[in-house]
């Protein structure tokens, strides 16, 4: 079971490089490892369990995160009856909206573990394709937190973090132009 510690700091080269395409058949070594991703962060929100296990609440993970240099993320998503799972390999941002939103809150990640305080300029829409652990195509349209959480997590498998993005000499700059969510 994947636990806090297992991830990246933000810190760590790696994360500030490309991950590699992946290629198919995944191996079994891959596919046990999104089964980890997607254990830690169904469990990371599941408040019980999260204090169980000493997790930090997290809903995307890519692999470069676990020190694995390859395009593949997931992401468990809350909803109404539960939760919603994505696993994209090789994914990629194919449209956008050219609106642009950003968290309120502040954005946050698994490997950056401090307050940051700025905006991230993110699309309110995106559609990725990529493939499913089979190898089959597919696409998925994501709106406001879902499409930044895809933003988020292909940045990393690009070596680009969340804090790069933030203005350093006026980190809310722009705050006018974008919704906040």
């Amino acid at each position: 079971m994947l636990r806090t510690r297992d991830i990246l700091d933000e810190k760590n080269k790696i994360l500030h490089q490309k991950s590699e395409e992946v290629t198919f058949p995944l191996s079994s070594e891959d596919r046990k490892t999104i089964d980890e991703m997607i254990e830690y962060l169904t469990n990371s929100q599941i408040e019980e369990l999260a204090k169980k296990y000493d997790l930090r609440p997290g809903m995307g993970m890519a692999a470069v995160q676990l020190g694995i240099p390859k395009r593949y993320l997931t992401i468990v998503y809350e909803v109404e009856n539960g939760f919603e799972t994505y696993v994209v390999i090789n994914p990629k941002i194919v449209s956008n909206s050219a609106e642009m939103i950003y968290v309120e809150d502040g954005e946050g990640c698994l490997s950056v573990n401090r307050e940051v305080d700025g905006i991230v300029p993110r699309y309110a829409r995106v559609t990725v394709e990529g493939y499913d652990m089979d190898g089959n195509p597919i696409r998925i349209r994501a709106r406001e937190e879902l499409a930044i959480a895809f933003q988020h997590e292909i940045d990393h498998l690009n070596g680009i973090m969340f804090t790069d993005k933030i203005d350093s000499k006026n980190p809310f700059k722009g705050k006018e132009k974008y919704r906040a969510i």
